[in-house]
């Protein structure tokens, strides 16, 4: 470590660098099958590896419901600040939208980007233009979550500050290197917004991986194994 961390509950684990970090999606924290897999694998390949928590997410202290997109890139970004040498960011869905953000606002420290159903931009496409005006009028809206007992909140400050940080209207200024996994069976995120994302991406050393009966959380074995794989290829 660097710099003191932030505030967040983490883990991790010490090697080899580059560090890689894994940013969970919306409502999600560092405890998924993804993030497990990957912290089991570092360990076992003496590889320098980073999960956690954003504010108000997990275990992680602050209220969900305060959050805004623009809290969680801050939080990554220090995290960044907090760890030595370069790093490869591993984001899941919001994640990916976050892990390209802050390469924007570290280039000089992000070595590579992996995203598993990325989904920069949600907040414009992911609504209907009814739930919109919820949002706006009331200032936020509950859907039933599919992955959890709980309804998935949604607040006007949070649709707000993802407004603001939309990235896919032109050219996206990452030169690192992407990998853009995608499931085509995905329910939550059309994977042709991973074909979009790279023809918008600014590097030249992008590929978009399709998993044809994919479905969003691309948890299985084989898609866990083929994560693994994608970032191992990047740092060889």
């Amino acid at each position: 470590m660097t710099a003191p961390f932030p505030p967040l509950a983490h883990h991790f684990t010490p090697g080899a660098a580059p560090t890689v970090i894994f940013l969970p999606g919306y409502a999600s924290d560092m405890s998924g099958a993804k993030a497990l897999a990957l912290e089991a694998w570092a360990s076992r390949t003496g590889r320098a590896y980073l999960r956690f928590d954003y504010r108000g997410c997990g275990t992680s202290g602050g209220d969900f419901a305060d959050q805004r997109l623009a809290d969680w890139r801050d939080d990554v970004v220090a995290v960044i600040d907090a760890v030595a040498g370069p790093v490869v960011l591993v984001g899941s869905s919001m994640g990916g939208w976050l892990m390209l953000l802050a390469a924007l606002a570290r280039p000089e420290r992000v070595a590579a980007l992996v995203g598993i159903a990325a989904a920069p931009d949600f907040t414009d496409w992911g609504f209907t233009t009814d739930e919109k005006m919820t949002i706006l009028s009331e200032g936020r809206i509950e859907r039933t979550n599919p992955y959890g007992p709980a309804p998935t909140l949604y607040t006007r400050a949070f649709w707000s500050s993802g407004e603001a940080l939309r990235l896919m209207a032109g050219v996206i200024a990452v030169d690192a290197p992407v990998r853009l996994i995608h499931g085509m069976a995905d329910p939550d995120v059309p994977y042709l917004r991973s074909v979009r994302l790279a023809e918008l991406l600014r590097s030249a050393d992008v590929q978009t991986i399709l998993i044809k009966d994919g479905d969003h959380r691309l948890s299985r074995v084989g898609d866990i194994a083929m994560l693994i794989r994608t970032i191992e290829d990047l740092m060889s």
